[in-house]
């Protein structure tokens, strides 16, 4: 298991690796050959000495006050999302749990809720993207990868989310950001994901060293639907109390678009298919 002061050296290296001299009214000397700040600048930047900056790198520094982090997230040009993630990684809850698919899945108030939307696709995800509900709807969508126990992220680096996704640097970015800000640094199923994709991909490689970190909130996905094609779909992310790290997703678009019109085709569809049998159980 990492130390988890080593997750804190590994966030403010990356983040300054980041950030240029112009974006903290610094000049930019012409010869200068350091990608980002050094590390006396930002030390200097955060009013801290040198020596201590280094050994909050090298992860030698107990529980750093929390004037430093403020003064740490103004240095590098944090936003507060990314502040945020710099405290929790600073100051991890002692025996933090792991959060896993049961906790989400087994509530019979989420359960209930989801099964209460049919014409609007929703699923909830766990802290490492993982789909732990979906109902009926949003498992019509995404050719398999709206299914529970599927998970977003290698969804989003798989070749056909990279051929069918409008911009995927973007969706790709996002979506490692939250994973990143919502996930528990030592948590198993978070360290296998990332394990699978930085031995496979070379773009999850570069994104995962960016070490970004923030909710995703909003945004448009790209799905194919069968009988209509593919539709842009808007959807909405609402953290989900008392369990911890869990997102609830919801889709939806205007009336009167296609994708509004896709929507109302897969939940007639699925009416169709539910007076049949007990199919709209969540599973």
């Amino acid at each position: 298991m990492t130390p988890p002061r080593s997750h804190l050296g590994a966030y403010l290296r990356a983040r300054r690796g980041l950030v240029q001299p112009e974006d903290v009214g610094l000049a930019r000397d012409p010869s200068r050959r350091v990608a980002g700040l050094r590390r006396e600048e930002v030390a200097a930047l955060a009013a801290i000495s040198p020596d201590y900056y280094l050994r909050l790198e090298q992860g030698r520094t107990h529980q750093p006050s929390d004037q430093v982090l403020v003064s740490l997230g103004r240095a590098l040009a944090l936003d507060q999302d990314a502040v945020t993630h710099l405290f929790r990684i600073a100051r991890p809850r002692a025996g933090r749990r792991h959060t896993g698919a049961a906790s989400a899945a087994d509530d019979p108030n989420l359960v209930g809720l989801l099964a209460q939307w049919p014409s609007t696709p929703a699923f909830i995800l766990d802290s490492t993207q993982t789909i732990v509900l979906a109902n009926t709807l949003a498992r019509a969508l995404g050719a398999g990868y709206t299914e529970v126990g599927s998970n977003l992220v290698l969804a989003m680096f798989s070749e056909p989310m990279r051929q069918t996704s409008a911009d995927w640097e973007s969706a790709a970015r996002d979506s490692l950001a939250a994973l990143r800000y919502h996930s528990d640094p030592d948590d198993p199923r978070l360290r296998q994901i990332v394990g699978t994709l930085e031995a496979n991909d070379a773009d999850f490689r570069r994104l995962w060293a960016r070490h970004d970190a923030r909710p995703y909130v909003t945004g448009s996905t790209r799905t194919f639907v069968d009988g209509v094609g593919p539709v842009d779909l808007r959807f909405q992310n609402f953290a989900v109390p008392g369990h911890d790290g869990h997102t609830l997703t919801a889709f939806f678009d205007e009336p009167g678009t296609q994708a509004s019109a896709a929507l109302a085709y897969l939940a007639a569809q699925g009416e169709i298919v539910l007076s049949h049998g007990p199919h709209a159980q969540l599973r």
